[in-house]
């Protein structure tokens, strides 16, 4: 009895170990490849996001009725920044915060008209600030992976991610399904080189909500870097912050 006992209970460990065993193994691939797959992506949206966080700043707007808040890119180390109009149209005072939790006033400069949704804004930083590269929209394809930063509802610096889900060439928009919030117009649309593409600017809200539903649209970066060229030629950046010259409203004339 002891020895069919013995018998009984080592074919029994031989079994689950011979069940278990393969399973584990396989389990382990799984994980590994897993980890392979999702760290690549991970790593992309890590680096992007490290280095286009110091380049990206929050807008606050006095308006009649509170605040109105948007995100900006540094696109000059002396202190210009992008926006979207809306942002700061009608507004009075301006501050910016930037990534290190700096905050400045700001003195607009200039803005373009209501299709592209443009403006620059100038602040005077203590020291040289770091500049976001700026891309090439023609050459985005559908389907082609973005990544969003913004200040959704005040949250700064959020990221979220998403595709090129259309290009409204009829409104010159890029349509994205990357989250964009109240608090997001103005911030980059970025490739996974780290260039920005686009300028986020409004979301598709039938119901009225202001919330997200998967449908974005940003400006194409290309529109701001035409606005950029034709306000340099009027205005000097360095400049722009002593001066008490009124804003020059830029319209796009393609």
């Amino acid at each position: 009895m002891l020895i069919k006992k013995y018998f009984t209970n080592n074919l029994l460990k031989i079994f689950l170990v011979s069940v278990i065993a393969p399973l584990l193994v396989f389990q382990n691939n799984i994980k590994t490849v897993s980890a392979q797959f999702t760290s690549q992506d991970e790593q992309i949206n890590i680096y992007v996001y490290e280095k286009i966080c110091p380049s990206i700043v929050a807008i606050d707007v006095d308006i009649d009725d509170g605040t109105s808040s948007g995100t900006g890119c540094i696109i000059d180390p002396r202190g210009i920044i992008l926006t979207s109009s809306h942002v700061t149209d009608n507004g009075g005072n301006i501050s910016v915060i930037l990534h290190n939790g700096k905050k400045y006033k700001g003195k607009l400069i200039a803005i373009t008209g209501e299709n592209n949704d443009l403006s620059l804004i100038k602040i005077n930083p203590d020291a040289s600030l770091q500049s976001i590269k700026l891309g090439d929209s023609s050459k985005i394809k559908v389907g082609q992976k973005v990544l969003a930063i913004g200040n959704p509802f005040g949250f700064n610096e959020t990221l979220t991610t998403g595709i090129v889900s259309r290009i409204d060439y009829e409104r010159n928009k890029i349509q994205t399904d990357a989250a964009i919030n109240p608090g997001c117009s103005g911030g980059p649309l970025i490739n996974t080189n780290g260039e920005v593409i686009g300028i986020s600017q409004s979301i598709y809200n039938p119901d009225n909500n202001k919330s997200n539903i998967g449908i974005g649209f940003a400006v194409p970066v290309n529109a701001a870097k035409k606005f950029i060229v034709r306000v340099k030629k009027d205005i000097d950046f360095h400049m722009a912050i002593e001066s008490q010259a009124p804003v020059i409203n830029s319209t796009n004339t393609n």
